[in-house]
This record gives C-alpha cells, structure tokens and sequence, in this order.
C-alpha cells in the first residue's frame, strides 16, 4: 500500500515532523511512504495553473500513485499552515487529484489542544467543491504537548501515543483497503 505523507510545517524543529518520521519509520516494513516537502511547492498562481512548475507535477504523480494520504499538521493561530493552504490550493485545481482519495488528518501541538481546530479548519477544506477528498474520520489524532512525548534523539517515548498511532494507522489502512 502507498501512503503519502504530507508535514504542515517547513520548520526542521517541528513537532509533526517527529511524528511523521516516527508513523515512516515505524511502519516502513508494512508500507510504502513517500513525502512531499512543501517548502519547495511554489505559491499557487492562477496563471499558470494549466502550465504548472516541476514541483507541482512532482508532488500531483506522487498524490495520483498513493493509495492515501495522511496529513500531519500543525496550529498556526487557530489554522492551518499557509503552506499547507498553498499545498491544497494547488491540488484542488490539479484535476481533481484529491477526490474520494483517502486522507487522514492528525497534528501535534505544545498545548493542550492538540490541533483540534486546524483539523477543524482542514476538514472543511477537504471537503470543499474543488477537493472533494474521501476524509477518514472517527480515528483522529490530537497529540497534546508533544514536547513531552519524544526524547532528545527525536524517539517516540510514549507508549499511549504510540498505540494510538498504531491504531489509527492500521484502520485507515483497512479503510482504503475497503474501497479497492
């Protein structure tokens, strides 16, 4: 099966990277990942949108190949990421690359929210009209003060999370599974 994994975040410190590079590493043997690195996705233009730069082409093959998509998001002022937004933007006017494919949504944050209203905010946009995306919901992943979670070597120390992780990943597994 072939997930794309999606970070919110550019920032090399980011929490939900750790966490993305632990669901990778973790499941490496179950799975086949790949990831766009959104640092490198230019900011969406209408007008040139029917003649789009490389990095768009590269990241819509990689969205076209994989199976589902599990974006891992920060809360940047009760929101969403702008270059998650610019990610989406992109997407939603590529040819529909993102409709009824699987996504999965989770974050991590240092309070005590866990990104529930970024999620809040990216459900919406996945569900709008140009994207159209088959949202897995009823396993979401809020992980709260995430400086807490992980060691100095970037190690997943909590069990609890880990095994919610486990869960979710292995249901949305079955969930595409179940479209095929």
């Amino acid at each position: 099966m072939n997930l794309l994994v999606v970070v919110g975040s550019v920032s090399n410190k980011s929490n939900n990277k750790k966490v993305a590079n632990y669901i990778m590493n973790q499941y490496k043997d179950q799975y086949n990942f790949s990831t766009i690195d959104l640092l490198n996705v230019p900011i969406y233009n209408e007008d040139i949108e029917t003649n789009p730069p490389a990095e768009v082409k590269e990241f819509i093959t990689k969205i076209k190949e994989a199976d589902g998509v599990i974006i891992v998001t920060p809360e940047y002022n009760h929101s969403i990421p702008g270059v998650l937004k610019n990610w989406l933007d992109w997407a939603s006017r590529s040819g529909g690359v993102l409709t009824k494919k699987p996504v999965m949504i989770m974050g991590a944050s240092s309070g005590n929210f866990g990104t529930i209203r970024a999620q809040m905010h990216l459900k919406q946009i996945l569900a709008s009209p140009g994207v159209k995306a088959d949202l897995f919901t009823g396993k979401e992943i809020y992980i709260m003060t995430v400086q807490n979670l992980f060691d100095e070597n970037n190690v997943l120390t909590d069990e609890k999370t880990a095994g919610r992780l486990e869960k979710a990943i292995t249901a949305f597994a079955e969930y595409i599974e179940s479209k095929k």
